[in-house]
């Protein structure tokens, strides 16, 4: 009796280990991984050796597969297509301490350079251009990846990358996702319908909500981000909820659709560090995942475009630097009231010169450092020359109305607010005292930390909102941005007139 039990053990400890090792080879079969090839720059490790985790996670509008062509449309004439852009451009950013984390959603109408590139896989290939930036995924994942790390200075070490059928997949594996609109909703060019209120969405339904940019906001792909951050901080919510992680059978359907959907770089592209990834995530309180849109502003040769606007490069420089744009108590800092003093928007490089005296009897210092400034794209009207007397402390005095300035050049520089004084004058002047007595980035004191995050100039006008927000809801647009049988209507009219067309959740 003993001998049969110990044999059947034996047997269930082996059929079980062969379970396990055919399922971690399947998923790791699922996985396409493409190399970046460094085209994104390299994190900085922090005092303690510990590096931030920036990812580029894209959403393809690529028609390349029966399946993406039924789900997106558009693929009567020509068949499953070629070549895709990058609709969604979201930068993941992980602290180094794990603590907290930020989402900046990047809007695909943005005009930028994209640099030049070659996509080993299709072949494709450009010598570099002004484009919509959504364009550089048809030169590849890596291209993408290039082409935002140029324009916002952050390092991008990973990418994902998800298609139509992908957000599909995702959706269901995790049993739908619950989200809120503000009114009446038909969307008739993504197809989603909804009543007012809350909805939980599955498949299709989760696929039209976070395509739908005529829905919501202003009809623009800037309302769409806002609609897309909904979603994604209840998908965020669901996995941290008691038993998504921790049941068994949710945990492999739920990997299963993981690895069949995305399409990620070399460093991410097996199981483990998969789960890897997912683990540094799940340590992130939702509260403490700030989630942004990048500042914009019209583009001023196509009113249908858009460029980096005032505040992004702060919202850029606090994510380089790994900063939280969340508080100590992981609220995101309260607007200014009208009747308080707002914290001054941050003012481009471009547009500030700094006059650099040296204050330290070093040869070279004040050049050195107006050389870093103009590296920077500070203005080439930044001058150089001796401090009136030596300084033992580096100041940067700014003239009244111009602390949104200072701020500008102190998060160029590395300096702490305390560094920083109001004056008498109408410039900025920059005495580098004797505590800076080498290098571009200043030293500060025995904590040796850049200077802190001005938060509220980093999500000034980014929509900016936190996962721990269940009760959001997107925000429907008030205006004439669908169409219904050739009359142009608001999403809240189209819905009334479409009522023999079922609910996107029917």
């Amino acid at each position: 009796m003993l001998r049969t039990t110990a044999i059947t053990l034996s047997a269930l400890v082996v059929a079980t280990a062969g379970v396990g090792w055919w399922f971690y080879q399947h998923l790791n079969g699922n996985i396409h991984s493409i190399s970046l090839d460094g085209k994104g720059g390299a994190e900085k490790a922090d005092a303690f050796g510990r590096t931030p985790i920036n990812i580029l996670v894209m959403g393809s509008d690529g028609r390349t597969s029966k399946a993406d062509c039924a789900l997106g449309g558009g693929c009567a004439k020509t068949g499953v297509q070629t070549g895709s852009n990058a609709d969604v451009e979201m930068v993941l950013h992980i602290s180094a301490d794990r603590s907290d984390a930020t989402v900046m959603s990047i809007p695909r109408d943005t005009m930028t350079k994209v640099p030049a590139c070659a996509d080993s896989e299709s072949d494709q290939s450009t010598n570099g251009y002004y484009g919509q930036i959504n364009s550089a995924l048809r030169y590849g994942p890596a291209c993408q990846v290039a082409t935002v790390h140029q324009l916002t200075g952050i390092p991008i070490d990973h990418f994902v990358k998800l298609d139509f059928a992908g957000v599909v997949k995702m959706s269901d594996a995790v049993g739908g996702v619950s989200v809120c609109v503000s009114d009446d909703v038909y969307d008739t060019y993504s197809h989603l319908k909804l009543s007012k209120g809350a909805h939980t969405l599955k498949g299709e339904a989760a696929l039209e909500f976070v395509r739908s940019r005529h829905g919501f906001g202003d009809g623009s792909d800037l309302g769409r981000t806002v609609s897309q951050h909904i979603f994604l901080s209840s998908m965020i919510r669901k996995f941290k909820s008691a038993g998504t992680l921790t049941d068994p059978t949710k945990v492999y359907k739920l990997s299963d659709a993981a690895t069949k959907a995305l399409t990620v770089d070399d460093g991410l592209g097996s199981v483990n560090k998969l789960i890897g990834l997912a683990a540094d995530v799940n340590k992130v309180p939702t509260r403490r995942i700030t989630f942004a849109t990048m500042q914009t502003a019209p583009d001023p040769a196509d009113s249908d475009r858009v460029v980096v606007g005032p505040g992004a490069k702060a919202l850029f420089a606090s994510i380089a630097d790994d900063r939280p744009l969340t508080t100590g108590s992981g609220r995101k800092p309260a607007a200014p009231s009208a009747t308080a003093e707002a914290t001054p928007s941050a003012v481009p490089a471009s547009e500030v010169a700094v006059t650099v005296e040296n204050g330290t009897g070093i040869t070279g210092r004040a050049s050195g450092i107006a050389t870093a400034l103009t590296g920077q794209g500070f203005s080439s009207a930044t001058t150089t020359g001796n401090a009136p007397s030596p300084a033992s402390a580096t100041t940067l005095t700014y003239g009244a109305g111009r602390k949104a300035a200072a701020l500008t050049v102190a998060e160029a520089l590395g300096l702490p607010a305390s560094r920083l004084k109001e004056g008498t004058g109408s410039g900025l002047t920059l005495v580098v005292g004797g505590d800076w007595p080498s290098g571009d980035r200043y030293p500060g004191t025995a904590a040796a930390t850049p200077a802190p995050a001005d938060t509220r100039a980093a999500v000034g006008g980014a929509h900016a909102s936190t996962a721990d927000q269940a009760g959001k809801c997107a925000e429907v647009s008030p205006y004439k941005t669908v169409e219904l049988k050739g009359v142009a209507m608001t999403p809240a009219q189209a819905y009334a007139a479409a009522r023999d067309k079922p609910d996107s959740d029917g």
